[in-house]
C-alpha cells in the first residue's frame, strides 16, 4: 500500500490542481465504511425532509431513500473519524500540506440512480475562507464509479486562476456556484471526470473549479470527502467550528503564527446551508 506521494505525483497536483489515485483505500477500510454508510441510509428512512444530520432530495421517502448528503460524518460515527484522522489518506495529506495538519471538515455526498442533482461549477474556499490556500479535499469512491454516474469533474489548472464571486447578480443572495457570464472565462471543455474502482481517491485544491452532472446510471454514487488544512491556515468563519473535530490538529505541531496569502478570499453569509440547498435555492431555516 502506497503511503506517501511520489515527487511526480506531487508535481502533478501542484500544476494541475488535482490528483487521482486508483483503488488506493484498502478493502478492510472500504468494508467498514460501507457498512456504516448503509446503516445511515437506513436511518434516513425516518426523516421526510432535510435536517441537521441529513440533506435529502425532495422525493426522499422511507420506501425509497434518496440522500444528497450525510452532514459531518466524523461527528456521526467513530469509524468515519478514525478513517479521517488516522488512515492512509492522512499520509497523502502530509505529502502535500507538510507535517503539521488540521482536520477541517467532512461530508458524505450521494448521487442516487436516475437523478442525483447536478452540482454546478464552483470553488470550495468561498464556502469556508481561510488565511491561505493550503487546503485540500480528499474524496474516496466507496463504490466503483463509471462514466455517467454523476462523477465529480475538475477543470485542470483552474486553481491557479481567479477566485470567482459566488453571490448572485444582485450581490445579495449566496448561490454557491459560478455565474454563467463568469464561466465564459473558464475552459470547461477541458474538464476531466475521473472514474475508478472502489477505493479510488481524488485530491483537489480548495481553489479548484469542480462540479458534477446528474447520475444517469442505475447505480448510486457515494463519495466520502475529507478536507485538511495546513496548521498555519486559519478560518475566517465559524461554520465548521461547530463540530467537535473542526480544525482539530491531527498530525504535527500547532501553529503559533497565521500565514496570510496576499490574494483576497470571498466570505459567505453567516448561514448558507449545504451546497445543494444553496444551488437549489432551498430554505435553510
Amino acid at each position: 500500500m502506497q503511503k506517501n506521494l511520489s515527487a511526480e505525483q506531487i508535481s502533478h497536483y501542484r500544476t494541475e490542481g488535482y490528483l487521482v489515485l486508483e483503488n488506493f483505500v484498502s478493502k478492510p477500510w472500504l468494508d467498514r465504511l460501507n457498512a456504516v454508510t448503509q446503516s445511515f441510509v437506513d436511518l434516513s428512512r425516518k426523516v421526510s425532509t432535510s435536517d441537521k444530520q441529513f440533506d435529502v432530495e425532495p422525493d426522499h421517502s422511507a420506501d425509497t431513500p434518496r440522500l444528497r448528503r450525510l452532514n459531518s460524518p466524523v461527528d456521526q460515527h467513530p469509524t468515519y473519524w478514525e478513517f479521517a484522522s488516522s488512515s492512509e489518506i492522512v499520509d497523502l495529506a502530509e505529502s502535500i500540506l507538510g507535517p503539521d495538519i488540521k482536520f477541517h471538515h467532512g461530508k458524505l455526498n450521494f448521487k442516487y440512480p436516475q437523478g442525483g442533482e447536478e452540482v454546478k461549477w464552483h470553488q470550495d474556499i468561498q464556502f469556508w475562507p481561510h488565511t491561505n490556500y493550503d487546503l485540500i479535499t480528499i474524496g474516496v469512491y466507496l463504490e466503483e464509479v463509471e462514466e455517467g454516474q454523476g462523477e465529480m469533474g475538475f477543470i485542470p489548472r483552474s486553481q491557479a486562476s481567479e477566485l470567482f464571486d459566488q453571490y448572485d447578480e444582485s450581490g445579495e443572495r449566496w448561490t454557491g456556484y459560478i455565474k454563467d457570464q463568469d464561466l465564459r472565462r473558464v475552459d470547461t471543455d477541458k474538464a476531466v471526470f475521473p472514474t475508478g474502482g472502489a477505493g479510488t481517491v481524488t485530491i483537489h485544491n480548495c481553489r479548484m473549479i469542480h462540479g458534477s452532472y446528474p447520475n444517469d446510471s442505475t447505480k448510486w454514487r457515494p463519495l466520502l470527502l475529507q478536507t485538511y488544512t495546513a496548521a498555519d491556515a486559519f478560518a475566517y468563519t465559524d461554520l465548521v467550528r461547530r463540530s467537535p473535530h473542526g480544525e482539530e490538529l491531527i498530525r504535527g505541531k500547532a501553529a503559533k503564527w497565521a500565514r496570510h496569502d496576499p490574494r483576497p478570499c470571498q466570505v459567505p453569509p453567516t448561514k448558507i446551508g449545504t451546497i445543494f440547498q444553496a444551488q437549489q435555492k432551498e430554505s435553510t431555516t
